[in-house]
């Protein structure tokens, strides 16, 4: 089949680039090929009493399918340029806030009306961190929960379905250069296009790099991030997650000078696991329904690390890590906090036996012998530093998951309209490297489909 726009991967990169081809040129015919399932058949089989961790689904339905990696990973939307990816760089920082703010707008107009928009502007948590030496970075955030999330993602799907063709549990193989356009090549049977928007999420790195590779089209390495989810009684938090909920939180360690930073926080929320590429990982979540709520809040620590010559690889390095606990453990491995600084592992009793209920079923063991000491050591760190801002959360019962491990692309050069080297071939969302969170990918999807669409 010919088309005119052949869109890669229906994350919220490829998600907002349909929908403003549409609104701009509905002419237009517009197909969005999806390796992973339509939103309604996006089930996790882990329900913590059948089926207790990982069975490797053929394709994740945490990871992949329509909405992509962030379908249930609690709807934050971060508008800020402090974090999130680097999208400003290319198009302006101007540019980029109001892009993030236009997306705001649609989520608010799908489903998302009256959920809260959180900001950092004038918080007195600012000073407290600073005379703690913890960092309080800039954000306005709107969170609208995985359950409000899927609901705005199941209107962007049913205003887009007739409008657009949508090919779930279809992946690709790669994409090939025609005199005139681009080949999308399946398993089966190849399509044609005039312009190319890729937008494959974390999950498609590996490909990613593969088609870059194939194509010649310059790449450069980018940072992994590695550490543990926490998780703690959500009165720990409450004055921090009351206010700001999603409080993004940096601190330098002293021995090192690495910077260990808060990621992800989810008030009132649970421990989940996902599969990338076959490595069993850790995340979280929460929900604006109360009724959906827990007695826990958990965040991850994590550190960058970002390797240049010899060793190129992030990724790999970071895979290795986190291939190691999947042996150690089976999975997921979870510690007292307690029982780490005491160098013993965590054991079922003592898990049992402790203050705080774990929201999701892992193995217990030692994460020392998983993470490299230099990790470890600033997740020390920075938990004790924390300790002075949230009183608590150094005490003996805060659970620690690991690892968790967030992969980012090879860093793919693209222009200021996130064109490749190639004309109408375009690179967006976290598969380019450049963005890292739902806010920036979906940015990035509006910014290119305004270039392509002439306005």
């Amino acid at each position: 089949m010919k088309y005119d726009v052949i869109i890669i991967g229906a994350g919220p990169g490829g998600i907002f680039a349909a929908y403003e081809l549409m609104e701009h040129r509905p002419e237009l015919k517009v197909a969005v090929f999806e390796a992973g399932h339509p939103l309604e058949k996006r089930h996790c089989p882990i329900d913590g009493e059948k089926v207790k961790s990982c069975i490797s689904c053929k394709s994740c339905s945490i990871m992949s399918g329509f909405g992509g990696a962030g379908a249930f990973s609690d709807g934050k939307y971060n508008i800020t340029n402090d974090f999130g990816g680097t999208l400003h760089e290319y198009i302006g920082k101007k540019r980029a806030m109001e892009l993030m703010h236009y997306v705001d707008g649609i989520n608010l107009a799908f489903g998302g009306e009256g959920t809260k928009l959180y900001t950092t502007a004038g918080t007195k948590f600012k000073t407290i961190c600073i005379q703690n030496d913890l960092h309080l970075l800039d954000a306005s955030v709107r969170h609208l929960g995985t359950d409000i999330n899927y609901i705005v993602l199941q209107n962007l799907y049913n205003h887009l379905k007739d409008k657009v063709e949508f090919f779930f549990d279809t992946p690709v193989e790669t994409v090939k250069r025609l005199e005139e356009g681009y080949e999308v090549v399946l398993k089966n049977e190849t399509h044609t296009c005039d312009k190319c928007i890729v937008s494959v999420g974390r999950i498609g790195s590996k490909w990613m790099e593969r088609v870059c590779k194939e194509l010649e089209i310059p790449t450069k390495s980018n940072r992994v991030d590695i550490g543990v989810r926490v998780e703690l009684p959500a009165q720990v938090f409450n004055h921090l997650t009351d206010e700001l909920y999603e409080s993004k939180i940096v601190y330098r360690t002293e021995k090192y000078g690495d910077r260990v930073r808060t990621f992800c926080m989810n008030p009132k929320g649970a421990v989940v696991s996902e599969n990338t590429n076959g490595i069993i990982t850790v995340n979280g979540h929460s929900y604006e329904d109360p009724a959906k709520q827990t007695e826990n809040t958990n965040f991850a620590l994590l550190v960058a690390k970002h390797f240049s010559e010899p060793f190129k690889d992030s990724n790999g390095y970071g895979e290795s890590i986190a291939r190691l606990s999947n042996m150690l453990g089976g999975g997921v491995i979870v510690q007292r906090f307690g029982d780490l600084i005491r160098g013993r592992r965590s054991t079922p009793s003592r898990i049992e036996e402790s203050f705080i209920t774990p929201t999701l079923s892992a193995t217990p063991g030692d994460l020392s012998l998983v993470l490299p000491k230099r990790i470890l050591d600033g997740i020390i760190d920075m938990i004790y530093a924390l300790d002075k801002v949230a009183p608590g959360t150094a005490n003996e019962d805060t659970l620690l998951y690991g690892v968790e491990v967030k992969f980012y692309n090879m860093e793919v050069e693209v222009d200021e309209n996130l064109q490749s080297i190639y004309k109408d071939l375009y690179i967006i969302g976290d598969g380019s490297g450049i963005t890292h969170s739902l806010s920036h990918a979906s940015a990035s999807g509006v910014h290119v489909a305004r270039k392509i669409a002439g306005v």
